[in-house]
């Protein structure tokens, strides 16, 4: 078995010190050593020059009949995940060699789950939580160290001791954005479940012991990721023999690091999202299609003319492709996902009238999604990985052009398990994936929670000359989001 401790990796170059584990010796392996897989490599080596942290937050509303301090319910809750999901105590190791999870013994929940009080009011329906937005741009970028979790909790607590916003920030090598859509469904269950065992007469744990179960198999372990031969051609064409960069493809200015983040929240409201909704079914067109094409749209319309393309780069699951044996379901925690990408022009914008929504251009975005998933994960840059040293990339891409434009990922819906008196009931959430600033200057989240309310989740990098500009992408996308609803 290995011995860890915490270390200082050597490499400082971009200003900030990494933790690792020192690892003496490793002989063989241990049953409290997983493997990782390339995906999860390439999240790891992705942390050292940028953000590689996920945040999915949700407000919860507790029943009457919940009466003892809220930290008793929510340690009692986390107990209960921690006890069926081996990724919430594996820690990512690496050597000289390789790279592998190795499990905590056990999790101080002491060290990793911290309350504090709101200070400003909780805010309306339709209005943007900045609280919640300032804690983020501070707590999504602090680094994970060794030997703690790789996750942590934060819970802001109001005056009404039964509403509660918790806050899940968690490293992308243990899980991706679907495993934190899930941890807030378990949570929601478990905290009913707390308030009965707890009723009983059931102590509450500061110190939860990990489970003897192991990690869940890798993407690459149940899934070919296979690539066509014209697939790779193309790759290899583009990038050694003839890298051609469209003059009007917009992509920011050069990536720089460190990164410094600004994070921005568009609430729509249930009525609005609902009609939203509608209005998609109505046009062939999905939430997902919606959003790519309402932040393309604002985008353009804040550019200069001399741009005239986008690249969208969009997470999708691969939890539906992946073999039900393998245990891997949408309440599962790992990292199970792939990419695509998609152009958007000025021209097809052009078209319309300022207060009319694309349709058209949703429609074909929609059409691009439902070609992508019938490829069912073949001929993605997810394949790609395995013959890729990330660490030397990833470096290689500082002070480089990015080439995308922006990125996206949708959660979809998440709904309060049960209605009744003893239940609790989550509310609104809130999605901001990593900020990928080496790809692209601009990210943008999105889920819906129990009330209904779609909200996107917006990062883009601090201090640029485009700042001033994102600001008024921001509204242009809830404008036109609004107007698609009508």
């Amino acid at each position: 078995m290995s011995r860890i401790n915490p270390g200082d990796i050597s490499d400082t170059s971009n200003g900030r010190t990494h933790i690792i584990l020192i690892v003496e010796p490793r002989e063989g392996t241990s049953s409290d050593e997983e493997p990782t897989g390339p995906l999860e490599k390439f999240f790891l080596a992705r942390a050292l020059t940028e953000h590689a942290n996920v945040a999915i937050s949700a407000t919860y509303i507790l029943p009457e009949a919940f009466t003892l301090p809220t930290q008793e319910y929510v340690y009692k809750a986390l107990g209960t995940l921690i006890s069926k999901n081996a990724a919430l105590s594996a820690i990512p190791v690496k050597d000289d060699n390789d790279t592998w999870f190795f499990r905590l013994p056990e999790i101080d929940l002491g060290q990793t789950v911290s309350f504090q009080k709101r200070t400003r009011d909780y805010p309306a329906e339709e209005k943007p939580d900045t609280e919640l937005c300032e804690l983020l741009q501070v707590h999504q970028k602090a680094e994970f160290i060794a030997p703690l979790p790789f996750w942590r909790l934060i819970v802001l607590t109001e005056t009404n001791g039964q509403r509660f916003t918790a806050i899940y920030i968690f490293h992308h090598v243990i899980a991706d954005g679907i495993s934190g859509k899930a941890f807030h469904e378990t949570f929601l269950e478990a905290l009913h479940d707390a308030a009965i065992s707890l009723t009983s007469g059931e102590a509450t744990r500061q110190v939860i012991q990990s489970p003897k179960l192991s990690m869940l198999p890798n993407l690459e372990a149940v899934h070919p990721c296979s690539m066509s031969f014209t697939f790779l051609l193309k790759q290899f064409f583009q990038h050694k023999i003839y890298p051609y960069r469209d003059p009007g493809l917009w992509t920011g200015p050069k990536s720089s690091k460190p990164f410094d983040i600004e994070i921005r929240q568009i609430v729509i409201p249930e009525t609005v999202s609902t009609a939203l909704r509608n209005r998609c079914r109505q046009n062939q067109a999905t939430i997902t299609s919606a959003i790519h094409t309402a932040v393309a749209r604002s985008l353009l319309a804040h550019l200069p003319e001399e741009y005239t393309r986008l690249e969208a780069f969009s997470a999708m699951s691969s939890r539906r492709w992946l073999k039900e044996e393998e245990g891997i379901t949408d309440q599962s925690m790992g990292v199970w996902v792939m990419d695509f990408r998609e152009s958007f022009f000025r021209k097809q914008m052009d078209q319309y009238s300022s207060d009319s929504f694309p349709w058209e251009v949703a429609r074909a975005s929609c059409a691009t999604i439902k070609q992508v998933l019938s490829r069912e994960g073949k001929d993605t840059s997810v394949g790609l990985l395995k013959y890729a040293d990330m660490w030397k990339y990833i470096q290689s891409q500082i002070g480089k052009d990015r080439d995308r434009s922006f990125k996206t990922s949708n959660l979809g819906v998440v709904k309060s398990a049960q209605e009744g008196e003893s239940w609790p009931q989550i509310r609104q959430m809130m999605f901001t994936q990593p900020f990928d600033g080496l790809s692209a200057p601009l990210a943008v989240s999105s889920i819906t929670g129990g009330d209904g309310c779609l909200v996107l989740g917006i990062i883009w990098q601090k201090g640029l000359a485009e700042s001033e500009m994102f600001e008024g992408v921001v509204d242009g996308i809830a404008t036109e989001l609004h107007n698609a609803a009508n």
